[in-house]
C-alpha cells in the first residue's frame, strides 16, 4: 500500500459536483454505441520540502485549485534518493527542496515535466539532463533574499557578542560573563554581491561597518562599495560572509589561512563554499575567533564542528522566516503552474 500521503480532491457539493455529475448523466443518455467517459485520472505534483503548506495554505489551495493530486513529503528531513522517487513517481512536476534530482532519478519518472525549487539555489538539480528530457526547471531567486540576509546578522552578532556561548553556560547554572566586541566599525568582506550579497552589505553598512566585496561576476556592478580580489579580501577583513552562488570550495587550507588572525566566518550560502575540515582546524588552533555556519556539504551535519564552543551552527534555516517562506512557497507553485503552461 503506498504510504506517502496524498492531499485529496473531490467534486465539491453545490455547484461543482452537479456540473460533473451531470455531463456523466448526458454521456450514459446518449445510448448504446457510445462509450461512458472514465473517471478522469487527476494529475500528480510532488512535494518534497519538509514544511510546505504549513505557515499557509494558500500555496496548496492553488494546486488543489487545479485539480492537481499532491503527494507530500512524509519524512519530516530531506528525503534519500529512494525515498525521493517513492514521493515522485508519476509526477508530472515536483516543488523540490535539497534533495539530488540527478539524470537517473528524472529518467524513472516517465510523466515529468518540470521542477520547481523552493529556493535559490539549484545545485541539486542536474540542469543538464533535466534538458535533454525536456524537463524545465525554475527556481525562487527573490524570495528568501531578506530572511538570509537577517539572519546573517543575526549569526554575526551572535558571534561577535558570544550569546549562544553564554547562554548555553546560564542554563547550565554557570553565571560567566565573556567579553564581546561590537560589530560597528568593523570591516565586513563579502564573497558574492548578489541579491543577498547586496541586502547584507547594505544591513552591515547601517551598523557603521566598512564593507567590501570580492565577486567576478560583480566587477561592473555600479555600487560604492570596494571591490578586492579574494585574496585581498581575506587579509583585509574582521568578518568574512560567504554569499556565492558556485558550487565549489571558495575558501580552502590555503584561503582560511589568508583571513587575518582572530576573524570570523559565516556562511548561509552553499555547503560547498567552505572546507569543513579545514575550518575545524582554524578554529580549535585559535586562528579564528569563531564561525557561524547555517549549510553543510552534507545534512544532516554531524562533524567535528559541533564539539567546538566558538561555532554557532544552524539547520540550513536560512529562508525559515514565515513571511518569506510562504512567499517563496507561492512562487514555487505559480513557477511549477507556469511550466506546465496552468
Amino acid at each position: 500500500m503506498d504510504s506517502v500521503p496524498r492531499v485529496n480532491y473531490f467534486p465539491r457539493r453545490g455547484n461543482d459536483s452537479r456540473v460533473f455529475w451531470q455531463k456523466i448523466r448526458s454521456e450514459r443518455r446518449r445510448g448504446p454505441g457510445r462509450q461512458v467517459p472514465a473517471m478522469v485520472t487527476r494529475k500528480k505534483v510532488a512535494v518534497t520540502t519538509t514544511t510546505f503548506g504549513r505557515y499557509s495554505r494558500e500555496p496548496l489551495a492553488l494546486l488543489e485549485q487545479k485539480g492537481f493530486e499532491i503527494r507530500l513529503n512524509p519524512y519530516g528531513r530531506k528525503p534519500k534518493k529512494k525515498e525521493t522517487f517513492e514521493i515522485c513517481r508519476d509526477s508530472v512536476g515536483i516543488i523540490a527542496g535539497t534533495e539530488t534530482l540527478d539524470g537517473e532519478l528524472m529518467k524513472k519518472i516517465k510523466n515529468l515535466r518540470v521542477i520547481s525549487r523552493c529556493g535559490a539555489g539549484i545545485d541539486n538539480v542536474d540542469r543538464k539532463a533535466a534538458r535533454k528530457r525536456g524537463i524545465g526547471v525554475f527556481n525562487t531567486p527573490d524570495a528568501p533574499t531578506l530572511a538570509v540576509a537577517e539572519l546573517t546578522i543575526g549569526l554575526i552578532l551572535n558571534l561577535l557578542r558570544k550569546i549562544t556561548r553564554m547562554h548555553v553556560g546560564v542554563k547550565g547554572k554557570k553565571w560567566e560573563k565573556s567579553m564581546g566586541s561590537l560589530l560597528y566599525g568593523k570591516k565586513a568582506g563579502l564573497i558574492g554581491l548578489g541579491r543577498i550579497g547586496g541586502k547584507v552589505a547594505g544591513l552591515l553598512g547601517a551598523f557603521g561597518c566598512e564593507v567590501a566585496y570580492s565577486d567576478p561576476y560583480a566587477r561592473n556592478r555600479p555600487t560604492k562599495l570596494k571591490c578586492l580580489s579574494l585574496e585581498e579580501l581575506l587579509g583585509w577583513a574582521d568578518i568574512i560572509s560567504v554569499h556565492a552562488a558556485e558550487d565549489r570550495k571558495i575558501l580552502r587550507g590555503k584561503e582560511i589561512k589568508m583571513m587575518k588572525k582572530g576573524a570570523w566566518l559565516v556562511n548561509t550560502s552553499r555547503g560547498t563554499s567552505v572546507d569543513e575540515g579545514q575550518l575545524y582546524k582554524a578554529l580549535k588552533g585559535g586562528r579564528l575567533s569563531g564561525a557561524a555556519i547555517d549549510v553543510f556539504e552534507r545534512e544532516p551535519y554531524v562533524g567535528p564542528l559541533a564539539k567546538l564552543n566558538n561555532v554557532i551552527l544552524t539547520p540550513h534555516i536560512g529562508s525559515y522566516a514565515r513571511e518569506a517562506r510562504v512567499e517563496m512557497e507561492k512562487q514555487a507553485v505559480l513557477n511549477l503552474l507556469k511550466g506546465l503552461g496552468e
